[in-house]
């Protein structure tokens, strides 16, 4: 998989990418579930809720308090098969917490 560069990064306007061709991954390290992928994601690929238990237990230390103190709250990516890379929420995250990840083939 291969993350996308800056340039790579295209404004909603100019997206060409097929749906699915890349993936939106999420770092629960450090992400502090303010929900800004939500509100500007035009393909509603993201989802704001409760860290799951396996994901929480994988965090380091200052990962968890992190998100203890942010409520606990995650991005997910219920529908990432349907991101076409725009980027917004690349651009949106405060915390630089997404990554658009080239799908494997």
């Amino acid at each position: 998989m291969k993350a996308m560069d800056a340039a790579e990064v295209l404004p909603h306007a100019l997206c060409r990418a097929l749906p699915g061709e890349f993936v939106p991954i999420v770092d629960r390290a450090k992400c502090e579930g303010k929900a800004e992928c939500v509100e500007v994601c035009p393909y509603d690929v993201f989802e704001m809720r409760r860290i799951d238990a396996a994901d929480f237990a994988q965090l380091s230390v200052v990962g968890k308090l992190r998100s203890i103190v942010h409520g606990r709250q995650s991005a997910y990516t219920p529908l990432a098969s349907v991101c076409q890379a725009c980027g917004k929420c690349v651009q949106a995250c405060p915390e630089m917490a997404i990554t658009l990840i080239r799908a494997l083939a």
